[in-house]
């Protein structure tokens, strides 16, 4: 795959507006010296690049991007969007949002705009124009960054009415919403468009993930998530009409809940992404973020935000201990990245990331363990060049991740309130993860056909077509693996009646009668056929086969003996189902089949404890080997003797590796 870069790009945001000009010329000569060649600027400037309504002024800007330019930097270049001018507030306090609470806000904040309103749109628009005009000509900007981790809501009145055009145009009448949200229910019949409010804590929903009517919640948060696309997709319309090649993204947030990125990134020229995991997320979720924001385009993404040293939202904010930031941000490479960008390049004075982790601390000084660790990283990335750029990550395991069935399941009023969509796809990713086994995330709409496996728990809304493109890929011989909660419900959030998994009966050859919920206190055993036996819990399907295969029963409470994991020959594929909720132990034991008889191969043979994950280009195979445990861990007997494209040496058989050690070895194709 081509690249979209010349280089890798290593930098990230820098403010230079926040400092006085001669503590700019030492930021070049440490950034030098710690092998930067990237910046991204002008995210939070709107107030300084246009300090009243009709008058802008660009003589700062235009230092700050003369001064990268004239040093060979990537630039890459933000739109300021994110948080509104005082004088526009001030003027316009229709731009800004109204919470979930019914509360308009006054100025303040970030992400503090209401994308349905036309002043906002206007400004931003024009904004986003004036920058173009201005600097859509110099060479050195690699990237347009609209916005800025776009996220929020608004509930206010410019919202209720553009999300009543947006129903319009989805159901045409009255009488398809009423039937869609099944009105009916607490007699909620609407008979004018005019009598649709938004779901906030004064209409429909007590708390943000429950509600009454499941319908006009899950539509809400689809309107939402398209009308800040459109904004997104209004300044990138608006720079490419001046710069028809531009190079366009937005910086995503990983799981985040609010907008549908598979989506988003149809719009997208490249995805980029905020990594900022706590102190105890496990690896395998952190990996399995990066490989979400990959199987957004299915290409190489940018990295856009992690911090060199700690955060300074989270509730505990640990220091990266050495070695591990440079591990981490190896991974990231590893499953796709083709940049390495750090919030921050200089530690802000004042405000509430005083205290988020840069580049160059407080101490302003190049003589820190965070400055010197970043700039190893610079030189090893530097010295490898464009080896990897554009290579690509080659998975026969797909898992489907769908932000319709997020909203939807996260709604869902019973049958127990721990059942957390990501934490669900999570256990089932983790699996392959231990096993080094590649995974792509994929949407609804994915190409079932590149994979031998796909994996798709709590599938619990299945929309048109959904069904026939499962069928049609274990048909032709694929192994499909869903999990209770799945087939539950359509687009609307109504139930497929006749039996559990609804859709997915047929195939799966099981249906469910009932759902038993168990508190965090309970738990159940399942016994396999070859009398091993592992906990379950959360949730237990009372199922009956329609032709599969019992695999494993339940050995406790009144459905002792019924089935808990069945497999079903579907065409020339299977369809295996896992009707409650396994221990880690359990749920191996399930993917260890389906992968042995689906002839799932991971990226090394031997067992090990390092994650090692594959990148291959047109010449090259590229084995990312890192020990993020806390043991020392051997290095596998099938990578010795591979060179390391870091410091060039040749891997050894025997050689131990320590915690946070990266290694990158070659082979040629």
């Amino acid at each position: 795959m081509q690249s979209k870069f010349k280089r890798i790009l290593f930098g990230g945001d820098y403010n230079p507006n926040q400092w006085p000009e001669e503590i700019w010329k030492e930021d070049m000569t440490y950034f030098k010296e710690a092998h930067i060649n990237s910046a991204t600027i002008n995210v939070f400037s709107w107030a300084k690049i246009q300090p009243s309504e009709n008058v802008y002024d660009f003589s700062q800007l235009d230092k700050i991007v003369d001064m990268l330019s004239d040093e060979n930097y990537d630039i890459v270049m933000a739109t300021s969007t994110a948080a509104l001018p005082a004088w526009m507030v001030k003027k316009y306090p229709e731009t800004m949002s109204t919470d979930y609470e019914g509360r308009h806000h006054k100025f303040g904040g970030r992400h503090n705009f209401c994308p349905n309103s036309l002043v906002y749109q206007k400004y931003a628009k024009a904004l986003a124009t004036e920058l173009a005009k201005r600097y859509g000509s110099n060479k050195n900007i690699s990237v347009w960054h609209i916005n800025n981790e776009y996220g929020g809501y608004c509930y206010c009145d410019n919202c209720q009415k553009q999300f009543r055009v947006w129903l319009k145009d989805k159901y045409k009448t009255i009488n398809a919403v009423n039937e869609a949200w099944n009105t009916e229910f607490w007699g909620h019949t609407f008979y004018d468009w005019d009598e649709i409010v938004v779901p906030n804590q004064l209409s429909e929903e007590l708390l943000p993930d429950m509600t009454m009517f499941a319908g006009i919640s899950i539509d809400y948060r689809r309107f939402y998530s398209d009308s800040m696309l459109n904004c997104y997709k209004m300044e990138r319309d608006a720079i490419k009409e001046i710069c028809p090649d531009a190079f366009i993204t937005t910086n995503l947030m990983g799981t985040f809940k609010g907008l549908d990125y598979f989506k988003w990134a149809k719009e997208m020229d490249i995805v980029s992404w905020d990594n900022y995991p706590a102190y105890d997320t496990p690896w395998s979720m952190v990996a399995m973020t990066h490989d979400l924001m990959r199987g957004l385009k299915d290409e190489p993404f940018m990295l856009m935000e992690q911090t060199p040293s700690q955060q300074n939202w989270q509730k505990y904010n640990s220091l990266k201990r050495p070695g591990q930031m440079r591990a981490q941000s190896y991974q990231t490479v590893a499953h796709g990245a083709d940049t390495i960008q750090f919030f921050q390049l200089r530690r802000s004075v004042g405000g509430c990331e005083k205290f988020h982790g840069a580049v160059i601390a407080h101490a302003g000084t190049n003589n820190t363990r965070v400055f010197k660790e970043t700039a190893q990283l610079g030189k090893e990335l530097e010295s490898f060049g464009t080896k990897t750029l554009g290579s690509s990550n080659n998975s026969q395991v797909g898992i489907i991740f769908d932000w319709d069935n997020y909203w939807a399941l996260e709604y869902t009023s019973g049958p127990t309130q721990d059942l957390k969509y990501v934490d669900q796809i999570h256990q089932y990713y983790e699996y392959f993860y231990n096993n080094n086994i590649s995974v792509d995330m994929i949407p609804v709409d994915a190409d079932f056909s590149k994979y031998k496996v796909i994996a798709a728990p709590v599938l619990y809304m299945i929309k048109d077509g959904m069904k026939e493109k499962l069928e049609e890929f274990v048909e032709n011989g694929g192994t499909l693996i869903t999990t209770f909660m799945s087939g539950i419900v359509n687009q609307s959030d109504n139930v497929y009646l006749g039996g559990y998994p609804g859709p997915l009966r047929k195939m799966a050859g099981v249906w469910v009668e009932e759902i038993d919920a168990l508190a965090p206190e309970q738990s159940n055993t399942v016994r396999f056929a070859d009398g091993t036996e592992y906990k379950c819990n959360l949730l237990c399907d009372l199922m009956h086969t329609e032709g599969a295969e019992v695999l494993a029963s339940y050995e406790s409470d009144f459905y002792a003996g019924m089935p808990a994991v069945t497999k079903n020959s579907y065409g020339k594929g299977k369809v295996y189902y896992v009707a409650t909720q396994f221990e880690a132990a359990g749920l191996a034991k399930v993917l260890g089949e389906v992968t042995k008889e689906s002839a799932v191969s991971g990226v090394i043979a031997e067992k090990t404890g390092l994650e090692i994950t594959c990148r291959e280009s047109d010449t090259t195979r590229f084995y990312f080997v890192m020990n993020f445990t806390d043991e020392e861990q051997v290095l596998p007997v099938s990578l010795a003797g591979k060179t390391d494209l870091i410091t060039g040496e040749t891997a050894k058989e025997g050689e131990v590796m320590k915690k946070w050690d990266v290694k990158i070895l070659q082979e040629a194709l």
